[in-house]
């Protein structure tokens, strides 16, 4: 196992998610702290199934973060609740973006129904970082037979867009295992299962005839070791899987493009499904793009048409749905605010045709009830081969240290201003917009935060032109900015001081702040 697993959760749930004793150690079982197996009246537009379902004999285990223990950042935006505390440091205010070592990658000139997907990474592509200990590093040094001579204990896996995983040395920059064949575009962000050496991966397109679905690969043998799709029975008939799975209270949840959000048991190298829910509202069933976001036992997602469920992860039933009017692939995140957890998305500008508006949102988790709303006039944009849809694609950031009243996120205005994009921070209590720092093109790539030692937030964003920057989050400055001259689709890791990204093409970057 990658990290011992955690004791059973007692106490009280803080603010930052994690459990903690109150103030007179009363811990509280897990019946008390399970949120209730109930459906809101908001449930009646979605016409679902849950095939085999027995929620009594496969109830989470636990609440525990799994994701918090882990030494590195094994999923999508590192945790549970999808909110990003990287850790990330910096000295003082930032002053230069350098890069510390470039990674190439093949490039795939099969051309597909959707393209020449080529290298490098795309939306959302987030590579993973991992510090693997001595013990770790025997056992892989003993089985696996994808080592190079590079191989040390700090490694960045990612996905690529020509269809291969790429195993990189976080400190050289060199390759650190043989790539692993993914078998068809990986669009998505990977995810590295918390107790086990289970890589899980989510095919984006297929590029050849054959199977195109959902993989997990035994990282001791280096091979697959587990696929699944096309799924014969789902609701949809695409069956990509862009959503990254998360481990919550023992299970691995996945949620697919098929209209399907499937449940497993994890075993080391395979994967045993429990049951699946399947779900249409008004007649179709959408695709999940979006990434499961967990609070306790429920989970949260959004999909292509707007949709935003709360399901029960113990049944796999609705607790509650918000219609957020349009395609909503951003994967939402959660925080707990005055003991109340909320949630807060976005959707694009899409199925409302060329124009229209970006839906803000922020719901209480519990009951999907609107806390508040914001609109922004976006455009969608028709280009020779290729319509970009205007609003939101990445995860919104929450503030942190100076910034705790801030949300920010990047906005696709595409003509709707004067700017093609922007990095707008909003107030998490009411959703007024703070400030905007503009762009001259589309942003993709989730922000991500960096703190110094006076607790001032700094965001660091990239867009599709190439231009990375580093934004002082209490007032919009930019401090500092770099033009590389790469599209910026994929969401960064921080390690540090530093920012593992990669780009449509063929690089990875690392990046040092200074």
């Amino acid at each position: 196992m990658l990290v011992p697993a955690l004791a059973a959760c007692g106490g009280r749930t803080t603010d930052s998610g994690q459990q903690a004793a109150d103030s007179v150690d009363v811990e509280m079982t897990m019946e008390e702290l399970m949120l209730p197996d109930t459906s809101y009246a908001s449930v009646e537009a979605v016409k679902y199934v849950v095939e085999n379902a027995d929620s009594a004999a496969h109830p989470l285990k636990d609440f525990d973060d799994r994701y918090q223990k882990a030494n590195g950042v094994f999923a999508f935006r590192k945790n549970l609740m999808r909110n990003a505390d990287f850790g990330g440091t910096v000295q003082g205010t930032p002053k230069s973006i350098e890069i510390a070592w470039e990674f190439t990658t093949d490039y795939d000139t099969t051309h597909t129904r959707f393209g020449v997907w080529g290298g490098g990474s795309g939306w959302t592509g987030q590579p993973l970082y991992v510090h693997w200990t001595d013990e770790q590093m025997a056992a892989f040094r003993q089985q696996s037979p994808g080592l190079t001579p590079d191989f040390g204990p700090e490694e960045i896996i990612v996905g690529s867009l020509c269809g291969k995983g790429y195993f990189i040395n976080y400190q050289t920059g060199r390759a650190s295992r043989q790539p692993l064949d993914l078998g068809n575009v990986v669009k998505g962000t990977v995810s590295l299962d918390p107790e086990y050496y289970n890589l899980y991966v989510g095919q984006g397109v297929p590029r050849k005839a054959g199977p195109f679905g959902c993989q997990a690969f035994d990282l001791l043998k280096h091979e697959r070791t587990f696929f699944f799709g096309p799924d014969q029975k789902a609701w949809r008939g695409w069956n990509a899987f862009d959503s990254s799975p998360i481990v919550a209270g023992g299970f691995l949840f996945w949620p697919g493009e098929n209209g399907s959000f499937y449940k497993y048991e994890r075993l080391q190298g395979s994967l045993q499904r429990v049951s699946v829910m399947r779900y249409r509202v008004n007649g179709a069933a959408p695709g999940i793009e979006s990434s499961l976001c967990v609070y306790r036992n429920y989970g949260f997602f959004s999909d292509n048409r707007g949709n935003v469920i709360c399901v029960n992860l113990n049944t796999m039933r609705p607790v509650w749905y918000y219609n957020n009017h349009d395609d909503s692939d951003g994967t939402m995140v959660c925080r707990v605010e005055q003991g109340t957890p909320y949630l807060y998305t976005a959707c694009e500008v899409d199925k409302q045709g060329d124009s229209g508006f970006s839906h803000f949102i922020k719901l209480n988790a519990l009951n999907g009830q609107l806390v508040w709303e914001q609109k922004i006039a976006c455009k969608r944009l028709n280009l020779p081969g290729k319509t970009l849809d205007g609003g939101m694609y990445a995860s919104p950031l929450l503030g942190r240290g100076d910034c705790e009243d801030l949300l920010f996120a990047q906005v696709c205005r595409n003509g709707a201003s004067k700017s093609v994009g922007e990095l707008t921070a909003f107030s998490t209590k009411d959703g007024s917009i703070r400030y905007t720092v503009p762009y001259g093109q589309f942003a993709w790539s989730s922000p991500v935060p960096f703190l110094n030692e006076k607790n001032e937030m700094f965001v660091f964003a990239g867009d599709a032109s190439g231009i990375l920057r580093i934004v002082r989050g209490k007032t919009g400055e930019v401090v500092c900015q770099k033009t590389v001259g790469s599209n910026f689709e994929s969401s960064p890791v921080v390690v540090g001081n530093t920012a593992v990204v990669g780009c449509r093409g063929r690089v990875i970057y690392k990046f040092v702040i200074k």
